[in-house]
C-alpha cells in the first residue's frame, strides 16, 4: 500500500474519491465554534467534514467552506437525513432544507442516519433519486447492522457505497467489516476515539513506543484497517493532533494487538434497538 497522506482518499463504487480522515462536527454548537473547527481542519489540510441535519451546525459548516477560500470540489461534505425526516417525499424536503442551510449547490454524501423500521427503503429510494439528479456524488446509510443491510439490497437499485458505524478497538464488528468489505461498501468509524476512553495499557505502552499519543495511535489503526474515520473536536490543538498520523505506521503484530482489545462494546445505541 502506498504511503498514507492527510490527502490520502478511498475510492467508492462508483468511482467518487472519499478522503480518509475527515472532521466530525456533532455537537459542535452552530456559529462560532463550529466555524472556527471547520476552518482549523481544512487549514490543517482535512478535506472532508461530516455534519447532519440532527446536529444543527450545517449553517455553521458551509459558511466555514466558503470563507476557507478552498474551491468547493476539493472539500468532501457529508450530512445525513434524520429519523423524523425519514420517508420518501420528506427525505427529498430533508435534502433541500440541507442544501439551504449548506448553501451549497450539493453534497458529496448523503446517509440514511438510523435505520428507522418501516422508513428507511422509502428513504434510501428517495436518495437514489437525488443521486440520479446529481444534487448528492454519492449515497450511504448508517448504523447499519448486516441485516438492514441485506434488506435494503434486496431492492434498492444502487447499492449503498458507505456504512458509517460505531467502530473503535473496543468494538470491532469484525462481521460487519467483513461483509462491508465483501460488497464493496466503505465503512466509515464514528465515536472512533471511544468517547476519550484512552487510558488502556496497550494504548499507553504504544503510545510510548512510536512517540505519539494513545489517541493518535488508534487512528492510525483505522486508517491502516481501511476505515475511513472523522474523529470530533473542537480545539485547534486536538484537530492538529488528530490529522499528524501519517508520519509513522504501526507494525503488524501492534495492529492485532489493537484488535485484540475488541469487548463489543457500544458506546452509542444499538442500531437494532434504539428508540429516537
Amino acid at each position: 500500500m502506498a504511503a498514507l497522506t492527510i490527502g490520502s482518499t478511498v475510492e467508492l463504487l462508483n468511482g467518487i474519491e472519499m478522503p480518509r480522515l475527515g472532521l466530525g462536527v456533532w455537537r459542535a454548537e452552530d456559529g462560532q465554534e463550529t466555524e472556527k473547527a471547520v476552518l482549523t481542519a481544512l487549514e490543517t489540510g482535512y478535506r472532508s467534514i461530516d455534519t447532519a441535519s440532527m446536529y444543527n451546525n450545517e449553517q455553521g459548516v458551509g459558511l466555514a467552506v466558503r470563507n476557507s477560500g478552498i474551491p468547493r470540489d476539493e472539500i468532501f461534505v457529508t450530512t445525513k437525513v434524520w429519523n423524523s425526516e425519514q420517508g420518501y417525499t420528506s427525505t427529498i424536503k430533508a435534502l433541500e432544507s440541507s442544501l439551504d442551510r449548506l448553501q451549497m449547490d450539493y453534497v458529496d454524501l448523503y446517509l440514511v442516519h438510523w435505520p428507522v423500521v418501516g422508513k428507511y427503503k422509502e428513504t434510501y429510494r428517495a436518495l437514489e433519486e437525488l443521486y440520479e439528479k446529481g444534487l448528492v456524488r454519492a449515497i450511504g446509510v448508517s448504523n447499519f447492522n448486516i441485516s438492514h443491510l441485506e434488506d435494503l439490497m434486496g431492492s434498492c437499485r444502487v447499492k449503498p457505497m458507505v456504512n458509517q458505524v460505531e467502530f473503535h478497538p473496543l468494538h470491532t464488528q469484525k462481521k460487519l467489516f467483513a461483509f462491508c468489505r465483501k460488497e464493496g461498501i466503505q465503512l466509515e468509524a464514528w465515536r472512533p476515539l471511544m468517547q476519550g476512553r484512552l487510558e488502556l495499557p496497550l494504548l499507553t505502552e504504544l503510545a510510548n513506543k512510536y512517540g505519539k499519543t494513545a489517541a493518535q495511535i488508534v487512528l492510525r489503526w483505522h486508517l491502516q484497517l481501511g476505515v475511513v474515520v472523522i474523529p470530533k473536536s473542537v480545539q485547534e490543538n486536538r484537530i492538529h493532533e488528530n490529522a499528524a498520523i501519517f508520519d509513522f505506521e504501526l507494525e503488524p503484530e501492534d495492529m492485532n494487538r489493537i484488535d485484540a482489545l475488541n469487548q463489543n462494546q457500544r458506546f452509542g445505541a444499538d442500531p437494532d434497538n434504539f428508540d429516537f
